[in-house]
Parts: structure tokens; C-alpha cells; sequence
């Protein structure tokens, strides 16, 4: 073998080895690009979805409907569908009192009057039942009843969630206009929010 075969066969190798190293570099750089799914993360999330579409929540229907009580409904509901669920209105039901397309929410109290009777405003958790003051329905005198809140503040909160919406939790308050931490503190054990 002469030195120039043996050169050649060791520019041979030495580019093989030199491939062979280089692409062995380069395939964990291309694993590393694209992360592995973690599929119990992708399960996990699409649980917590299925579980918040089925939330459940507890109406409690009285008055002129064909079978008063308490009812599962989606959390979704309207009150259109939770009277149809307590059977309908009867006939004395005075329907122009209820507000049909009124979103439904847990703990809610439903109060079907009847014609010629006391009105009756419609979804109202008062404070004489739950010892609390429903901020998502009470009107403003009831909301004047809170420590620290007059008429300026009680209307205010009224203006906020009528233009954006019920409550979800008590620091939801943080946003109206007048109300601030040492504000909300006053009251937040007097208050009910779904």
C-alpha cells in the first residue's frame, strides 16, 4: 500500500467520522425544536372545560308555577327554562312580573306572583332570608343598608352591573367607581355574591 492510497483511505474515514459526528449533533437539536406533547396536560384542560360546561347549579322555584321546589339546572339557564322545569306557570301566574330571559344562578330564589297579588321583584335573595345583602339583585335601598355605602355608592354599584354585569366575587366590587379596599372591607361579610 502506497502512502497516497493510505492517505486517501484516511481522508475517507476522517470524513466519514466528521459526518457521523455531525449528524449526531444535529438530531437532538431537531428533538429539542418540537416539544413533546404532554398528553395529560391536553386531558387535564379538555376535563376542566367538560367540567365547567356541566356546572350545575340549585334554583329554588316558588310561587304560581304547577310544581314548586328546588331544581338542578346547567349554570347556563335561563329562567324561561327553570319554570318550565317546575311545570309551567298555572293560570293565576302574573307572567309580566318575571323576567323570562334573566340568566339563572345558584342559590337563586325564582318567586312567581299572581295576578292581582303583591308584587314581586323577581330572582331577589332578600336580606331577611339569607342575613346577607345580594349585591347582584338587591335594590338601592337595600344596598344604602351596607356599611360605609350611601346613595351616590349604592347607585353606583347598581350602574356597574347593570352595564357589565352580575358579580362573580366580592373584589369584583374594587371596580365601581367609589369603592376602594377599606370600603369594601366595611361590608364584605354583610354581602352576598354568587
Amino acid at each position: 500500500m502506497t502512502i497516497r492510497s493510505a492517505g486517501f483511505i484516511l481522508i475517507i474515514v476522517s470524513v466519514v467520522v466528521i459526518f457521523l459526528i455531525i449528524t449526531r449533533d444535529e438530531e437532538p437539536q431537531a428533538q429539542q425544536e418540537v416539544p413533546p406533547l404532554n398528553i395529560s396536560t391536553t386531558e387535564q384542560l379538555e376535563q376542566e372545560n367538560t367540567s365547567k360546561e356541566n356546572t350545575k347549579i340549585i334554583v329554588d322555584i316558588k310561587g304560581a308555577v304547577t310544581k314548586p321546589g328546588v331544581f338542578e339546572m346547567p349554570a347556563e339557564s335561563r329562567v324561561n327554562e327553570a319554570i318550565k322545569r317546575a311545570g309551567g306557570f298555572t293560570t293565576e301566574a302574573d307572567q309580566s312580573q318575571v323576567n323570562l330571559a334573566q340568566k339563572v344562578q345558584d342559590e337563586m330564589i325564582i318567586n312567581v306572583p299572581v295576578k292581582g297579588g303583591e308584587s314581586q321583584t323577581q330572582g331577589v335573595v332578600s336580606s331577611t332570608q339569607t342575613g346577607k345583602v345580594n349585591i347582584n339583585y338587591a335594590p338601592q335601598e337595600e344596598i344604602e343598608t351596607l356599611n360605609g355605602i350611601g346613595p351616590a355608592k349604592a347607585q353606583a354599584i347598581i350602574q356597574f352591573r347593570e352595564e357589565h354585569g352580575f358579580f362573580s366575587k366580592a373584589e369584583d366590587l374594587l371596580q365601581v367607581p367609589g369603592i376602594g379596599e377599606k370600603t369594601l372591607n366595611n361590608f364584605i361579610d354583610d354581602i352576598q355574591v354568587p
